[in-house]
């Protein structure tokens, strides 16, 4: 093997013996074509692997004093660092027992005394090309790992990205949202996590559910875009004509995520997530809630766990046609709805985590100057 291109870096070869005599006929045998380095025992050996830049093949002596090759080479393969450094035993023990004891520690080749030297080079020459090829494929296998991990966080942050453009698209229609759509976020994404391995939900609440849930949560009031001003903006309690208008959010939200899959042409998790508590977050566990009439388990326990954050949420906030009511009082009234509005092991778990629902409140309380600048706007929609 030759290099006659200038500035191209030999390999190197480390040549692992205890007798100088062995390691002069290496060192000459080999320094024409390659890079040799020499140690004359197993700890040397170990540290110079370990050491930058690392030795492309190791050639190991088996009997050495103090620390033999069979456990120089155990060693190595155990190193994350030097496993992947090919080791070739050469040495005096010809039984077939040490070469196939040899081989399962992890050798690549395994070369008897006295040497030839054409055989020495050409299986050198062999394992180093062997281990270029498995190189250039370990390396290209960590590019396409990189570039697949970068196009997923692309992918994931495009969602998310689309996912908060279309929330806040509704939250501007809604003036009187504010912060609604990120505590609900998280009072969902809290509840999940409790009754995770509560035995009715186990099976389904696994990770990415849950993190499919925390996606798809703010997108729930989405069909309020297609709500008219006059009933959407309104300050006072509505008609009950106007009541069936403004329940139709519900059904005008799942068709448009909807929509949006058939455009796509391919289902898509997060979003069929986000179509069922779209459609059915204000379904009641008794079957008196809209827009289906759903009643117990028929209702997606994606809409079960948003129903509770929603009528939360909307208890403990201030709007322009209402008063807030304290956390106390909220959690009474939702305890009340226990079986009748609510699905009842999801009203228990929200009774467990009654102060971490206060605390997300607290985090992403809406601002008297939020509220005020609302009160304007609706003012000036709605030609007060």
């Amino acid at each position: 093997m030759s290099y006659p291109i200038e500035g191209v870096v030999k390999p190197t070869i480390l040549v692992v013996d205890d007798t100088p005599d062995n390691l002069s006929l290496m060192r000459e045998l080999l320094r024409k074509d390659y890079q040799v380095q020499l140690a004359n025992g197993g700890e040397r050996a170990l540290k110079l692997a370990a050491m930058q830049p690392q030795p492309d093949l190791i050639l190991l002596d088996i009997m050495m004093p103090v620390m033999d090759g069979y456990e120089v080479c155990r060693r190595l393969k155990a190193d994350a660092a030097t496993r992947d450094i090919p080791v070739v035993f050469l040495t005096a023990k010809a039984d077939v027992e040490d070469e196939k004891r040899g081989l399962e520690l992890g050798a690549v080749d395994y070369i008897t005394k006295p040497i030839s030297p054409p055989v020495v080079l050409a299986r050198v020459k062999i394992h180093l090309a062997l281990k270029a090829h498995a190189d250039f494929l370990r390396d290209k296998s960590d590019f396409l790992e990189a570039e697949v991990s970068k196009r997923t966080r692309e992918v994931l942050a495009i969602q998310d990205v689309t996912i908060l453009a279309m929330a806040t698209l509704a939250e501007t229609r809604d003036l009187d949202t504010g912060n609604h759509i990120r505590r609900t976020q998280h009072y969902v994404k809290a509840l999940a996590e409790k009754l995770r391995t509560h035995p009715r939900f186990a099976s389904v609440l696994t990770d990415n559910y849950i993190q499919m849930l925390f996606k798809s949560a703010p997108l729930h009031d989405i069909g309020k875009v297609g709500i008219p001003d006059r009933i959407l903006l309104k300050p006072g309690r509505l008609t009950p004509e106007e009541f069936e208008i403004m329940k139709t959010h519900t059904t005008l939200g799942r068709d448009a995520i909807e929509h949006a899959e058939i455009h796509l042409g391919m289902p898509v998790e997060f979003l069929s997530t986000a179509k069922e508590i779209a459609l059915s977050h204000q379904e009641k566990w008794d079957g008196s809630g809209y827009p289906q009439g759903l009643a117990g388990e028929a209702i997606p326990l994606s809409a079960r766990l948003m129903a509770v954050a929603d009528v939360y949420d909307a208890l403990i906030s201030r709007r322009v046609y209402k008063n807030s009511v304290p956390h106390e009082q909220a959690v009474a009234i939702i305890q009340e709805g226990r079986g009748v509005h609510f699905d009842p092991d999801i009203t228990d778990a929200f009774v467990e985590l009654q102060e971490s629902f206060r605390a997300i409140a607290a985090r992403f309380a809406d601002s008297d100057d939020d509220m005020s600048r609302n009160q304007a706007q609706i003012n000036s929609l709605v030609g007060a």
